[in-house]
């Protein structure tokens, strides 16, 4: 096996826990098929988030304008906005995939236990990114961040990490 000289070793990924959110839901919007797939709208109601430098609550308005392609793959596109606990608004965007298994489509579908499943059984990823002007979080202008998520009673839950 060949390696092209110009690939370097730069050392593997390191991540740190930046917070742990919580997204409360409306109902759903199912917005219906089109040339992409099928779209539904799960818009945000509100939630809190929770870190060991940001906390604050999530900001009712925003919410995530997913896809379903034809397997179930959910493509995530979702903008929310986040207050921090001493006020400073943060807009917070993320795209991502949801792959549920066919065996677990069908118990999915029941809003009151949904949230039961393990998150083991599904695969749930996402890649932050923030946009802000407010002084003490213009840090969070310049990462990139990776989050797992899960369904929780009344919404979704995501453990966020930054990449290092």
């Amino acid at each position: 096996m060949t390696t092209d000289p110009r690939v370097k070793d730069v050392g593997s990924i390191r991540t740190a826990h930046l917070f742990d959110i919580v997204v409360d839901l409306n109902p759903r919007l199912p917005i219906g098929s089109g040339p992409f797939g099928r779209r539904v709208l799960f818009g945000a109601a509100g939630g809190t988030f929770h870190g060991p430098r940001l906390s604050g609550d999530v900001v009712p308005g925003g919410g995530d304008w997913a896809l379903f392609d034809s397997d179930g793959t959910m493509t995530l596109d979702v903008r929310l906005t986040l207050r921090t606990h001493d006020g400073a608004l943060l807009h917070m965007t993320y795209g991502g995939r949801w792959v549920t298994p066919p065996t677990l489509r069908d118990a999915m579908t029941d809003p009151a236990e949904r949230h039961r499943i393990d998150p083991d059984r599904y695969y749930f990823r996402t890649n932050p990114l923030f946009e802000t002007g407010a002084e003490p979080y213009t840090w969070l202008n310049g990462i990139v961040c990776v989050g797992s998520g899960y369904l929780v009673e009344g919404g979704i839950a995501y453990k966020v990490s930054e990449v290092l």
